[in-house]
C-alpha cells in the first residue's frame, strides 16, 4: 500500500536536529517504506542525516511518502508528530 500526505513544518525553528531525531524514531517504528519530498528533493525519512539536507524552515511544505503494509499508520503519527510541532512547547517547557 501506497499513501501520502502533506504537511506544513510550523515550529519557529523548523526541521533541526531534535525534531529531525523525533521523526526517524517514529519513522522506524514502522516496515513501511517513508521518504519526505520538499520541491525536487527527496530523501530518506528513516535518515536523520537526509532530512536535514531538507532544511526545512517554518512555513515549508513537506510530502511525506510511505510505501509498505503499514503505510497509513506512518503517515498518521509522523503527521501527527508534525501538526504538534515535534513537541517543541513541552520541550521548552521542561
Amino acid at each position: 500500500m501506497r499513501a501520502t500526505r502533506t504537511v506544513v513544518v510550523t515550529n519557529p525553528q523548523g526541521l533541526h536536529a531534535r525534531p529531525a531525531d523525533l521523526f526517524v524514531k517514529t519513522a522506524t517504528r514502522f516496515a513501511s517504506k517513508i521518504e519526505l519530498v520538499k520541491g525536487r528533493e527527496r530523501v530518506d525519512g528513516k535518515s536523520i542525516l537526509s532530512l536535514l539536507t531538507l532544511a526545512a524552515v517554518a512555513g515549508t511544505q513537506l510530502l511525506i511518502e510511505a510505501d509498505g503494509p503499514d503505510a497509513e499508520q506512518a503517515l498518521d503519527a509522523l503527521a501527527k508528530l508534525v501538526e504538534q510541532n515535534f513537541a517543541e512547547n513541552e520541550y521548552m517547557r521542561e
